[in-house]
C-alpha cells in the first residue's frame, strides 16, 4: 500500500492535465509540462481531483505507484505556481551577476566562473551575493542550483562558498598550537 501513492491530487482553476496512451501533459498559467508514466500506472480525472492507480500489486507497480503520484503532482504545482530555490555565497569578494544568458560568478579564482542559464529558467541576483533560481520544472530548478553550488561547496574551516539559504555548515576548528 502506498500512502502518497493513494492520495488524490487537488486541481487548481487554470489547470489542465490530459494524458494519452501514458503520455501526460499538464498546462496552467505558468506552462506547459510532459512526461511519459511508467508503465502499468493510470490517471483518471474526476471533479478537479487527480487519482493515479496501479492495476496489479506486483514489484514493479508498486515501487513507481508513489513515484508517479509525486511527479504528476509536482507538475501541477509548477505550472500553477512554480518553484524556486535561493543561493547565498559567503566569502570576501565573491559575487555573482547575470551577464546576457549566463551567470558570471567570481569566486576567488584566477578567472571568472560563466554559468549558462537554460532558457525555461530565471535566475536573479540581489546584494551580488543572494542568487534566486525560478521555474516550473522541480527537477530543473534543483539540478541548476546543485550545478551552482559545486563550483565552491562551503567549506568547514571559514564557511566561505555557495550554500543553499537555510543550510547548516558544519564548522571546524583550526590548527592549535601545541608546546
Amino acid at each position: 500500500m502506498s500512502r502518497i501513492g493513494n492520495k488524490s491530487i487537488e486541481l487548481p482553476e487554470k489547470v489542465k492535465v490530459s494524458e494519452d496512451g501514458g503520455h501526460v501533459t499538464v498546462e496552467g498559467p505558468k506552462g506547459k509540462l510532459e512526461w511519459e508514466l511508467p508503465a502499468n500506472i493510470e490517471i483518471k480525472e474526476d471533479d478537479g481531483t487527480l487519482t493515479v492507480t496501479r492495476p496489479n500489486d506486483s514489484r514493479l507497480s508498486k515501487s513507481m505507484h508513489g513515484t508517479a503520484r509525486a511527479m504528476v503532482n509536482n507538475m501541477v504545482v509548477g505550472v500553477s505556481s512554480g518553484f524556486a530555490k535561493d543561493l547565498e555565497i559567503q566569502g570576501v569578494g565573491f559575487r555573482a551577476a547575470v551577464k546576457g544568458s549566463a551567470l558570471d560568478l567570481n569566486l576567488g579564482f584566477s578567472h571568472p566562473v560563466l554559468h549558462p542559464i537554460p532558457e525555461d529558467l530565471t535566475v536573479t541576483v540581489t546584494d551580488n551575493t543572494k542568487i534566486k533560481v525560478e521555474g516550473i520544472d522541480k527537477q530543473r530548478v534543483g539540478q541548476f542550483a546543485a550545478e551552482v553550488r559545486a563550483y565552491y561547496p562551503p567549506e568547514p574551516y571559514k564557511g566561505k562558498g555557495i550554500r543553499l539559504a537555510g543550510e547548516y555548515v558544519r564548522r571546524k576548528a583550526g590548527k592549535s598550537v601545541q608546546k
